[in-house]
């Protein structure tokens, strides 16, 4: 009692002394202070901790690929694909040795198919560079590809004990609010004020413990709306919180209206079997396979656009037979409408302009490739109107 009167004493002058400067930059903090945040924080975290599958672990192999699959995707959905992942690919060994395609038909659904590519990429480098064992030195795993400051730190901390702060989404609303921190969150030039906050709160005697601790305070306490402030272990010491100003942090860039794109995707019938085309190996939806088609031109009809992307991409002149739906789906920093229409096939041999390869294929075989989300919302309708239709003829 009497050290949490005192420093909060202290924490409450140095408050009133201009702590944060105008634009937002941190001073120097107390060691008194520091270690009541510190201790705070891994108390709670270790009576409040969520039962996670990759905790139980000191694998760095584990803890590598929860990681990866945690930086763009919600904890929720991560821990199927978690699970099923480590079956098929139990070490990095196995992950260096498949096939990128199983790979991405495991990655599935998930989105951000770059992290799949990139870790199957650093698996196979670990493999030749590092004689199978994960490096456990920032300039050597940071070199791997696809692991940035946030993948190095998270694994290095957590794996090897190594003293490197993360700074994630979660991390930076918890300083923003906790330090009144100005600089936008969403602003790559901020990166450096919330790296050198992140830095001087890190409990270094527990890198990966605190770390943990504070990117779970940020899912569970500090959300972005409706934080739950009242029990927050670090309230007394959040000048946000404090000041009565959590809805002000973190400040944000305000973007620009999201593009959106017209787009139609021609499902060809032939001989009872449907053409997909792969998409080329890196970029977005990088080696996964779909359903030719592309942007709708100015003032083109849909129907006549299919047509075109058909005979431009693939070398087929087609018909249309029916508009079979329309999708709409959101990717990070556009969205599209996909006008999906079945198509029968009249003449002409596959030739790609763009596409890597093709297939002809049932469309009951469709579950053996990895396909984009998007293409998955009017799969399932293809079987039924081949069957109403009589679409093909059977080989």
């Amino acid at each position: 009692m009497l050290f949490e009167f005192v420093s909060d004493f202290v924490f409450r002058y140095s408050y009133f002394s201009e702590f944060i400067s105008p634009a937002g930059s941190l001073s120097d903090m107390g060691k008194t202070d520091l270690e009541y945040l510190r201790k705070r924080l891994i108390q709670w975290y270790g009576a409040n901790q969520r039962d996670l599958p990759w905790r139980k672990s000191r694998n760095p192999y584990h803890i590598w690929v929860s990681e990866v699959m945690l930086q763009q995707t919600q904890v929720n959905t991560v821990l199927s694909y978690y699970r099923r992942f480590l079956k098929a690919f139990p070490s990095i060994r196995h992950l260096a040795a498949a096939d990128l395609q199983s790979v991405l038909k495991l990655w599935e659904g998930m989105g951000y198919y770059a992290r799949a590519r990139n870790l199957h990429r650093a698996a196979q480098r670990v493999m030749q560079d590092f004689n199978g064992k994960i490096p456990d030195s920032w300039a050597a795993f940071h070199g791997l590809p696809g692991v940035g400051d946030y993948i190095a730190a998270a694994v290095l901390s957590i794996a090897f004990d190594q003293p490197y702060a993360v700074v994630d989404g979660n991390v930076k609303r918890v300083l923003a609010r906790l330090h009144k921190i100005s600089a936008p969150v969403n602003q790559p030039q901020s990166n450096s004020a919330f790296k050198a906050a992140a830095d001087k709160l890190l409990d270094v005697r527990r890198s990966g413990t605190f770390n943990q601790a504070i990117m779970e305070l940020g899912a569970l306490l500090c959300k972005p709306q409706n934080p739950a402030c009242d029990v927050c272990p670090l309230n007394k010491r959040c000048r946000a919180y404090q000041s009565r100003q959590v809805a002000d942090f973190p400040k944000r860039r305000k973007r620009s209206a999201t593009p959106q794109y017209h787009i139609a995707v021609g499902v060809v019938f032939k001989n009872n079997r449907v053409l997909i085309t792969q998409r080329k190996p890196d970029g977005l939806l990088g080696g996964l396979w779909e359903f030719p088609g592309g942007k709708i031109r100015d003032g083109e009809p849909a129907e006549a656009a299919c047509i075109r992307e058909i005979k431009e991409e693939a070398n087929l002149v087609v018909e249309i037979d029916r508009h079979l739906t329309q999708v709409k789906h959101a990717y990070t920093h556009f969205k599209i409408i996909m006008e999906v229409f079945c198509c029968k096939y009249v003449s002409g041999r596959v030739y790609l302009r763009g596409p890597v390869a093709f297939r002809w294929i049932r469309i009951d075989e469709y579950q053996k490739f990895p396909f984009p989300r998007a293409n998955h919302k009017f799969i399932p309708m293809l079987k039924a109107f081949q069957l109403t239709s009589g679409s093909g003829n059977p080989d």
